[in-house]
């Protein structure tokens, strides 16, 4: 039997969801209970970008396009989780390790699922350069995102809560690096690495497929 990888997506989203349930009910605390929310929200860009390429019409692609790029961040945003990991609990440390490492992993594993589709989908509106461009820039915003998210704590609904106060406050981090060397260092470096690891897994389907002699 077959298993798609959305099935299998579901059901390790669903062993996280459990570790997390689980942790709830043996230590009678809510601690790490918002990564079930931040799970949700990974998987939104994935459902956005299901829908990217049957849009009618170029209207519709761009609004969900942008909707989709609002909300990318969410996915590698959990990856930043681990700073959240803490001795002090009633816990084992080894559980909440990979409690929270499946969860971070989950995420990122719906960011370039999602990230995949969006670049078959600019494959068949661009060329191979046009392409690759827009995607190093949807990582670098997506990754800005995450700082945004992470330290100016803002979330991707507030573009259109309160977009004047989200862009002025983002703008005086990346427009003033000398200032604040903190948003350009991490924007660049987790560029970098989403970009690396991003490239490496569309390495592995053909990996997979070859047959490797160990002996």
């Amino acid at each position: 039997m077959k298993i798609s990888i959305n099935q299998l997506l579901l059901l390790s989203t669903g062993f996280t969801v459990s570790m997390i349930i689980s942790r709830v009910c043996y230590s009678g605390q809510f601690t790490y209970i918002f990564f079930s929310w931040n799970l949700f929200l990974a998987a939104i860009p994935v459902v956005i970008s299901n829908y990217l390429a049957e849009a009618k019409n170029s209207t519709n692609q761009i609004i969900l396009f942008v909707f989709w790029l609002l909300f990318f961040p969410n996915a590698l945003y959990i990856v930043t989780d681990l700073v959240h990991l803490r001795e002090s609990t009633n816990v084992p440390l080894w559980y909440d390790v990979i409690m929270i490492f499946s969860a971070a992993l989950n995420g990122l594993i719906m960011a370039y699922l999602s990230l995949q589709k969006v670049e078959l989908f600019l494959q068949s509106k661009f060329n191979g350069k046009q392409t690759n461009v827009i995607m190093m820039s949807c990582l670098f915003l997506g990754s800005a995102g995450v700082y945004i998210g992470r330290y100016l704590r803002w979330n991707s609904w507030d573009i259109l809560i309160n977009p004047f106060g989200l862009t002025t406050e983002a703008a005086q981090h990346f427009f003033n690096p000398m200032e604040h060397p903190r948003s350009i260092g991490m924007t660049i470096i987790l560029t970098i690495f989403f970009g690396l690891f991003y490239m490496l897994i569309k390495k592995l389907p053909g990996l997979m497929s070859t047959r490797v002699n160990l002996l």
